[in-house]
């Protein structure tokens, strides 16, 4: 349950982290961080996901202390499936980049028949998810070198695969994603844009680019491999909540021989953000 606290000292603004450890809520400071990022902290009735946010000592803060979730990534699913109107009931989908499953919990809470849960990693699926009979974990694959194949070879009901959707890290979607639409039969993906992985080292600034042109071009660039891969983009929504080191993220929802090309979307952060104000708006 969420638990309240409600204090009064000094009037000075303090950090939303810090006072959270202050009053006890949390663990240490970098649990705060998390806890906020994650979206899980509001502030006199507002979520506020920056950990830095100066907020007056005795404000009231509520903290969700349960998480049905395996992981925080899990919240950026749910909130493209629910954006983009994608509904994985009864389908047979590719989890590229599985990594604990957040994303393949959320196809299983949402329906899905079968989840192939692919990583380049090891044991690293929580084990709850990796013994369900609804999933194949497929690990130590690269995504990068999958074949038509090799994808056919992993799961009985591969061919049936009609949904993609995944959270990669330390590669760019601009490599895989070509490699996706190659290899798997699916017509629709549903992927998070990191323009950390995009924009190359001379971007980042201690993990985190600040630069919102080179956001914008990390986002158009990966619009471009899709469009060339075949893919159309009809759709794309902000990440309810930011990166580890509070990088902006991006979903993009692609399907096949639909939608027109990049050029259409302009500025796909600006217009990202309007469309995350108008929705925030009528709310």
């Amino acid at each position: 349950m969420p638990d309240a606290e409600r204090t009064s000292d000094d009037s000075s603004p303090v950090r939303l982290d810090a006072l959270l450890a202050a009053r006890g809520l949390v663990k240490s400071r970098t649990a705060a961080a998390k806890l906020v990022q994650a979206g899980r902290v509001t502030v006199a009735g507002a979520a506020v996901v920056k950990p830095s946010a100066p907020v007056a000592p005795d404000a009231e803060i509520v903290v969700d202390t349960e998480d049905e979730w395996v992981s925080r990534a899990a919240r950026k699913l749910v909130r493209a499936l629910e954006v983009f109107d994608v509904d994985p009931s009864g389908r047979v989908v590719l989890d590229v980049g599985a990594s604990t499953g957040g994303f393949t919990q959320v196809l299983l809470h949402r329906g899905a028949a079968r989840v192939v849960a692919l990583d380049v990693g090891h044991g690293q699926l929580d084990p709850v998810l990796a013994v369900d009979d609804r999933v194949r974990v497929v690990e130590g694959c690269n995504a990068r070198n999958l074949t038509t194949e090799e994808y056919a070879s992993l799961d009985p009901r591969a061919a049936e695969t009609s949904l993609v959707v995944g959270d990669l890290s330390f590669i760019s979607l601009r490599i895989v994603l070509p490699v996706l639409a190659e290899a798997v039969p699916a017509d629709e993906f549903v992927l998070l844009v990191k323009p950390q992985f995009e924009v190359g080292r001379s971007g980042v600034r201690e993990g985190i680019v600040r630069n919102a042109a080179l956001r914008n071009d990390a986002l158009m660039n990966v619009l471009w491999a899709a469009w060339d891969a075949g893919l159309g983009t009809v759709g794309l929504a902000a990440s309810p909540i930011v990166g580890t080191h509070g990088n902006h993220e991006y979903l993009a929802h692609f399907q096949r021989r639909v939608g027109g090309d990049p050029t259409e979307w302009g500025n796909p952060t600006a217009w990202i953000g309007r469309a995350t104000e108008l929705t925030e708006g009528a709310a």
